[in-house]
């Protein structure tokens, strides 16, 4: 918040909530799995965790729950759930950031609605919702108020939601003091919904829209680049996710040094391509069995103002595609719509929103659909534009956007410590990236 101004709502307390999936194996096996050919899936994870604490093969809702044992805890364990605790007749903020690797999640407090007033660190028009849908990479704080029987305690629920889910719900507590945390609430906690109901994720995102005095997207672009996402094989065997057929590998110098002192070799100089065939069909496996690999950035002029139009499509399952939550490093966009199947300009650009669109830095593109968003580039650098699935990203899906690099100051010498940056300041330990 910056100095002098108030929060545009009310709250007596607030609390900051850490989501996070984790997996029992380690992050090298399932990274030599993604790497392998035929790629080995290590499989969903085994715990959904709350601020680092979470159960695996025990919960504290076990009766409502099949094959799931009750967790006997007294509080002190390190795997004992962070518990939200409450004094009634308050309102509190909370805000909840979602750090996950791969779930997407659903979010809900039993018997309590949820005032949405913020998104990825913008105010957005205040709205009611018994539960929000969080993707990676998102954050949102919502406003409760302790206004439920003080004698009671209620459930803090986590669902998976995007996935067939086979991890379990993660589970804690709104404690009303002075309730014991070990009151456990006397109803069912609340029912994430069905997994693959799309429409219903819909109708909450579409609901996120800028608050009154946010600031307005420029009316035009100036440039306008579409990134169709697809998953492909590779050389036959791996499996990558590809961005207009080009599956992200990034080079071993980093992109800012190597475009600040002209060293022209150690990335594909060429730019990715800005849009895709006219004629693709997004509703059926790719038909070329081939990605191809590539380390190009898209470069933009300072000040240019830049649509991108998100096109998802089929995965190589037939009737099949994938939620993938993009994030955009060093700004935030506005949102200008989403849609059904592909997007067309003579049909779909009427429909953008350029009256109160959200300002965010992570969106969602839902399967067979697409998404538009709009920034300014002027934020002088190198940035990443990727899908925040981690494995996904991993497996190429993400581009890289450069802006105004002759205007970054000096570069720390700490930075350059890598591939042909180092080897030019060895060469020239005299020269001032």
């Amino acid at each position: 918040l910056e100095e002098g101004k108030k929060e545009p709502f009310h709250y007596d307390e607030e609390i900051n909530l850490l989501l996070s999936d984790w997996w029992h194996e380690s992050v090298l096996k399932q990274e030599v799995g993604l790497s392998s050919s035929p790629m080995r899936w290590i499989g969903e994870p085994q715990s959904i965790l709350i601020n680092g604490r979470g159960q695996s093969n025990c919960s504290i809702g076990a009766k409502y729950m099949k094959n799931m044992e009750q967790c006997k805890l007294s509080g002190s364990e390190e795997c004992a759930p962070f518990i939200l605790f409450v004094k009634p007749n308050k309102t509190y903020r909370i805000r909840i950031i979602s750090t996950t690797s791969l779930s997407a999640l659903n979010f809900a407090i039993g018997n309590h609605k949820l005032l949405v007033v913020e998104a990825d660190g913008n105010y957005v028009q205040p709205f009611l919702t018994s539960d929000i849908d969080i993707y990676s990479g998102e954050s949102y704080s919502v406003l409760i108020n302790t206004d439920q029987n003080p004698s009671q305690n209620y459930w803090v629920s986590l669902g998976v939601r995007g996935r067939e889910p086979k991890t379990p719900p993660g589970l804690t507590l709104l404690n009303y003091l002075p309730n014991s945390f070990s009151k456990l609430p006397i109803s069912p906690p609340p029912e994430t919904p069905k997994w693959n109901d799309y429409d219903r994720s819909k109708n909450f995102t579409y609901r996120i829209l800028a608050a009154m005095g946010s600031p307005k997207p420029p009316v035009k672009s100036t440039r306008r680049i579409f990134l169709l996402n697809t998953q492909n094989k590779m050389n036959g065997g791996y499996t990558k996710w590809a961005i207009n057929n080009v599956s992200l590998t990034l080079p071993s110098t980093p992109y800012l040094g190597a475009i600040k002192i002209g060293i022209n070799d150690t990335f594909d100089q060429n730019p990715p391509p800005e849009t895709y065939p006219e004629n693709y069909d997004i509703h059926k496996p790719p038909p070329n069995g081939n990605t191809i690999t590539g380390n190009g950035v898209y470069r933009f002029q300072l000040g240019e103002i830049v649509d991108v139009v998100l096109q998802n499509a089929n995965t190589l399952n037939d009737k099949h595609s994938e939620i993938h939550p993009w994030h955009l490093h060093g700004h935030d966009f506005w949102v200008l719509g989403y849609g059904e199947g592909k997007f067309s300009a003579a049909v779909d650009e009427t429909k953008l929103n350029l009256k109160d669109p959200p300002l965010r830095n992570t969106v969602v593109i839902f399967p067979f659909g697409w998404t538009v968003l709009r920034f300014v580039a002027d934020n002088p650098g190198v940035w990443a534009f990727h899908c925040h699935i981690e494995p996904h990203l991993h497996m190429g899906m993400g581009v890289v956007f450069a802006e105004g690099v002759d205007k970054v100051g000096r570069i720390p010498t700490h930075a350059m410590a890598c591939g042909g940056t180092a080897k030019a300041l060895i060469q020239n330990p005299t020269q001032k990236p």
